[in-house]
């Protein structure tokens, strides 16, 4: 099923969050940077989509939400050409990705930055060597002009310069989000895909990468594709919302219209507990002879 909304729209103002800024009016002719059309992908006889559509427009942050096990992250992976699909298509800027080759997937992955759920540093490498391995596959910068990038983008993600020489098992988990983050931006990707970027961090931490992700939408103007399970955090940095249900995106729509909607779906997903159709109660029902808790 297509989604329900076809050009990202600005959320309403509230007094319990800070809106990010408005992406603008479309028009007839708004094109999305990224397009799933009518994708289908399983994992053996795990049917994760069903002819599924979305679209991501330039300068929006949409928000992916749903049930944990569900596929948000196979999604975000599918957009790059990390995992192929099934049937259908995924196009990054009108272009279909699974017929690029290996030169142009190599773009797409440029200006498109992935930053993984656990941060996915490099162990062996310091913070200066993670931030700068971009760099140096990507462009001809020199090591002057490198450690002066590593420089720019720790500041952007409010992390003092002295970090450079650290390696990754001295951070933090925050540190560690944060450093990802600097190393998605050292090569001023067009979009971002967040992969679970709160998850295990305390709430001090996932306010500030919260307002990190707000602060490169506007600084850098850049394209964001959210997964999270943080409900805050999602009202808090999102144009839109995308809603996985029943291996699809059925509901997809502007963040407050999204919080205040009549499905019961989304409602008691952003609200508390998702009922799912009888073909997932079946699945998650006991067994015969178990005990429930």
């Amino acid at each position: 099923m297509a989604d329900t909304v076809v050009a990202p729209v600005p959320v309403g103002t509230s007094t319990t969050q800070v809106a990010p800024p408005p992406v603008g009016k479309p028009g007839a002719d708004a094109k999305p940077i990224i397009e799933l059309d009518d994708v289908t992908k399983a994992f053996g006889t795990n049917n994760v989509y069903e002819h599924m559509s979305l679209s991501v427009y330039p300068g929006e942050t949409l928000t992916i939400i749903g049930g944990s096990g569900q596929g948000k992250s196979v999604c975000l992976k599918m957009m790059i050409g990390l995992l192929p699909v099934d049937e259908g298509h995924v196009r990054v800027d009108g272009k279909d990705v699974a017929e690029l080759d290996d030169e142009g997937l190599r773009q797409v992955r440029r200006r498109v930055a992935y930053v993984f759920q656990g941060g996915a540093l490099f162990d062996s490498m310091t913070v200066l060597e993670n931030i700068g391995y971009a760099m140096r596959e990507h462009t001809k910068a020199t090591d002057a002009e490198i450690h002066a990038r590593a420089i720019e983008c720790l500041k952007l993600v409010n992390l003092q310069d002295d970090m450079l020489a650290q390696m990754p098992a001295s951070l933090s988990g925050g540190q560690r989000k944060r450093v990802a983050l600097a190393r998605s931006i050292a090569i001023e990707p067009e979009v971002i895909l967040y992969d679970e970027p709160t998850t295990g961090l305390d709430p001090r931490n996932i306010t500030r990468i919260g307002d990190m992700i707000m602060k490169l939408q506007k600084e850098l103007r850049v394209t964001s594709v959210v997964v999270t399970h943080d409900m805050p955090t999602a009202r808090k940095v999102s144009n839109r919302i995308a809603m996985l249900y029943e291996r699809s995106f059925p509901y997809v729509g502007p963040t407050e219209e999204m919080w205040n909607s009549k499905h019961r779906e989304v409602r008691d997903f952003i609200h508390g507990t998702l009922r799912r159709g009888p073909a997932a109660a079946k699945a998650l029902a006991p067994e015969a002879g178990s005990h429930g808790a």
